[in-house]
């Protein structure tokens, strides 16, 4: 029998929380733990049955998941078309220049928006985008400077990286476990990439789309254009 939801997360915290990290990493937030009751709602709501295929993105980013607890969490999308809101607690240490203010937050993620947005305006309503998929972070912890600036997982020193991974290549099965889908598809690169490293025995297909962020030069030129165009490549096919 697959590993329940409670389980998975209850678990990876335990895991993550006995792991260290020296700098310049300076705050560490986990979502999963803090904005677990949003967490455990867009789970609640969305992560039942068996999926054809699971989205997977990187870590959280700061105006998206660390303040809603959802992957991709742009706030207006989670809390106007995934109906997802409700108070988010806050980390114990908290970065001055990274406050958690969860829905209140008057920041946008550009990733999020874009993502979320795709699906919104492909499916319709989100019932009918999550009867087929499903959307998690590889990583789900958020890494700051002591500057504030955001520190992705793949710019950790080795031995740190090695340890993180190692929990996290085995939660992803675990999942992929509990959802059973057909396809992985990596949201940029480093998700590619570590979906293809955590489930290359098991034989789970790997796809990949480009990464909705920002910072994408191609992203910036129509990334929702790209994607569909990428998806249907893998052999989806849309509404």
């Amino acid at each position: 029998m697959p590993t329940s939801w409670n389980k998975i997360i209850n678990d990876v915290n335990a895991q993550l929380a006995q792991l260290t990290f020296n700098a310049p990493v300076k705050n560490i937030y986990n979502p999963l733990e803090y904005a677990r009751r949003a967490h455990d709602q867009f789970i609640r709501l969305y992560g039942t049955g068996t999926k054809e295929a699971i989205f997977l993105g990187m870590n959280p980013g700061p105006y998206g998941m660390a303040q809603t607890g959802v992957p991709f969490g742009e706030i207006t999308h989670v809390r106007d078309w995934l109906g997802i809101t409700g108070p988010i607690d806050r980390p114990l240490v908290e970065h001055p220049k990274r406050p958690i203010q969860g829905f209140d937050c008057p920041r946008s993620e550009v990733s999020g928006q874009r993502l979320w947005g795709f699906f919104k305006e492909t499916f319709g309503e989100p019932e009918n985008f999550f009867k087929r998929f499903f959307v998690v972070n590889y990583c789900p912890l958020v890494f700051m400077e002591e500057s504030g600036k955001n520190r992705t997982p793949d710019k950790l020193p080795a031995d740190e990286r090695e340890a993180l991974f190692a929990i996290c290549d085995q939660t992803l099965a675990r999942i992929v476990d509990r959802l059973q889908p057909t396809l992985i598809i990596g949201v940029g690169r480093f998700a590619t990439d570590r979906a293809k490293a955590a489930l290359g025995k098991q034989g789970t297909s790997v796809g990949s789309i480009l990464h909705p962020s920002p910072a994408s030069p191609a992203a910036n030129r129509g990334w929702a254009k790209v994607a569909k165009t990428q998806l249907n490549a893998l052999g989806l096919t849309l509404p």
